[in-house]
């Protein structure tokens, strides 16, 4: 066989040089310069950076390759637990049952695809899992300070059972369900189980829920590294207790938050097992460093305005997640972030949508039947590379002050995931970042929600928030005035010209739920701009920069005569309209349609 790898080498090379020239030219095109006078590192300014300092090329190529890991199913395991030919049919499809849910329920949701149980709560476990089998339904209990209970209840049905369970998991999370405030156990108790547990076979007692650090925040590297942290905490406590290295690690497993930034969770999910294995074979046991990982659509994500988008959320975030390599994944269900659900929406429509959003992708995507489909991705296996070295440094900080329960305590952790959470707030209010029918494409027409249900869910920090907050403002606004708050626009130009900024302005108002009242293009001195000067006493006028220079400042003069009390202008200053305030991409959006609310009397 012929070595051609020197001229593939040089013809790469030879492409890459031309792409660089042909980015240089395209510059050279906007600045108005010759091409020759471009570097051809200029391709260099369309790197993008995370707000946790990840770059983000335009383009991966062979140049940014990085050397081959071991196979799936091998330690480090960045690449998934399983190699091939072990059972590889994809993840497991999880949905949670309570005390509102009966034996009837379980059953149904087994026999039409669902594969894993989580039971919440003081929920009664021989009823619900009467008739179920679990040696083929794994089970892992959410039980927080009831974990006696519930653990002793679950061994009773285990032991009652003929053939071992595939999977027994107690849920035992007390190190992770303080950070956002969530019933639990206490660590003795956790630690007492896990110790019954490591005498059975396939259970394990303590997880790592990292979820609980998405819900107050996180970014994607700092809840890998405090899940770490949390995990290490943890085999200390185990070691102390008297379980060895190994069966300590075989006591521990993980569950991560997946958000519908695709790509960023798939890389999450293959360096929290990487960097879990690493610290497994620190410990003397690489082959011990590969826990079950599960997954759950982030809480963060879900809105509560407009909840049928949270499906194509969820549905990015399940792909995500299964790409990614998580043993199970749950989709919570489209309203989980109204109280009780969307009126008029039964519970059962409800689930059979989450469950269905997984069984597509594995069923008729067929996804399950490929090992780490994201591997060898240069983009993906970048990523990946970065945010693992982003997560050792989180973990290796909280490590340096004492480990993750001394970090909490002083405060340091509480900290990092407030600044975490005030920098993407920040970015929403700024809509650098978008989240769909919240800070973008809002539907003022939706039936507004009950008064009842306009509340906020416990323990977690939404992206929605701040601008759901202006909406309930508008909610209310509507119910006692039986019209909602508006804004007069005043369109100067012809439709082609000023259609643009009446577009953004409408987008921009409604995402507070204010209306605009846009009555096409007006002309100062008519009866028709009269009319529009007269719909509120704040106004907003839009019109391309060069119709600002021509008619703003008679449209300005005449909307003051006419008692206009805010005149606002559709772009930036500087062009002849001394206007009270300025609407644009570079406004905090957020805090100005506060404002604007306050003025309306909202």
């Amino acid at each position: 066989m012929t070595d051609t790898r020197s001229s593939l080498t040089q013809e790469f090379e030879n492409r890459q040089q031309a792409w660089y020239r042909a980015v240089a030219g395209v510059f050279a095109r906007v600045q108005k310069k010759d091409a020759a006078d471009i570097p051809d590192d200029i391709w260099r300014k369309l790197i993008k950076t995370t707000g946790e300092g990840i770059h983000i090329n335009p383009l991966y190529t062979r140049a940014d390759e990085i050397d081959e890991v071991a196979p799936p199913g091998q330690f480090p395991f960045l690449r998934g637990p399983k190699g091939a030919g072990e059972g590889n049919e994809g993840w497991g499809v999880t949905e949670t049952f309570d005390s509102s849910h009966n034996q009837s329920d379980v059953l149904h949701a087994l026999e039409n695809g669902t594969t894993n149980l989580v039971l919440k709560g003081s929920a009664d476990l021989a009823t619900l899992l009467n008739g179920v089998y679990l040696s083929l339904a794994p089970v892992r209990l959410d039980s927080g300070a009831d974990l006696d209970k519930q653990a002793q209840a679950l061994f009773e049905i285990v032991d009652s059972q003929e053939d071992d369970p595939t999977a027994i998991e107690l849920g035992a999370a007390p190190l992770t369900s303080q950070i956002d405030g969530r019933e639990t156990c206490t660590l003795d108790e956790a630690i007492s189980w896990a110790k019954k547990s490591s005498q059975r076979a396939h259970t394990r007692a303590l997880l790592v829920d990292a979820v609980s650090f998405s819900n107050q925040g996180a970014t994607d590297a700092e809840e890998i590294g405090l899940a770490l942290a949390a995990g290490v905490e943890y085999l200390r406590a185990l070691t102390d207790a008297g379980l060895s290295v190994p069966d300590a690690l075989e006591q521990i497993s993980f569950r991560y938050a997946i958000t519908d930034d695709q790509f960023s969770q798939i890389s999450k999910l293959r360096a929290g097992r990487a960097l879990w294995a690493r610290v497994a074979e620190i410990l003397g046991a690489p082959e011990h460093g590969s826990a079950p990982l599960h997954a759950v659509t982030a809480p963060v994500m879900f809105s509560q305005r407009d909840p049928w988008v949270n499906m194509l959320r969820s549905t990015v975030a399940a792909f995500a997640a299964g790409v990614g390599g998580a043993q199970d994944v749950e989709v919570l269900h489209f309203d989980w972030a109204i109280p009780g659900g969307l009126p008029k929406t039964s519970r059962t429509f409800a689930s059979r949508i989450a469950r269905n959003t997984n069984l597509l992708l594995l069923e008729e995507s067929h996804l399950g039947h490929v090992i780490d489909p994201a591997g060898g991705s240069y983009y993906v296996e970048s990523f990946t590379k970065q945010l693992s070295d982003k997560a050792w440094d989180v973990f290796t900080t909280i490590e340096k002050a004492g480990g993750l329960q001394q970090a909490v305590d002083a405060g340091i952790v509480a900290t990092m995931l407030a600044e975490s959470h005030e920098a993407t707030r920040k970015e929403i209010a700024l809509r650098r970042k978008k989240v769909t029918a919240i800070n973008e494409f809002p539907n003022l027409l939706e039936a507004p929600l009950p008064a009842q249900l306009r509340q906020e869910p416990a323990g977690v920090k939404r992206w929605a928030a701040e601008f759901e907050a202006l909406r309930n403002r508008s909610d209310a606004y509507l119910e006692e005035h039986g019209a909602r708050p508006a804004i007069a626009l005043i369109p100067l130009g012809p439709l082609a010209k000023h259609n643009i900024r009446t577009g953004f302005i409408t987008n921009l108002l409604a995402a507070g739920g204010i209306e605009s009242h846009n009555p096409g293009e007006v002309k100062p001195g008519t009866e028709e701009f009269t009319q529009a000067a007269s719909q509120s006493s704040i106004v907003v006028i839009c019109g391309t920069d060069q119709e600002y220079e021509a008619t703003g400042a008679a449209a300005f003069d005449a909307l003051r005569e006419a008692g206009c009390e805010t005149i606002m202008l559709a772009g930036t200053s500087g062009h002849g309209v001394d206007a009270d305030d300025y609407l644009n991409l570079k406004i905090d959006a957020a805090a100005t349609l506060a404002t604007l609310l306050d003025k309306l009397g909202a």
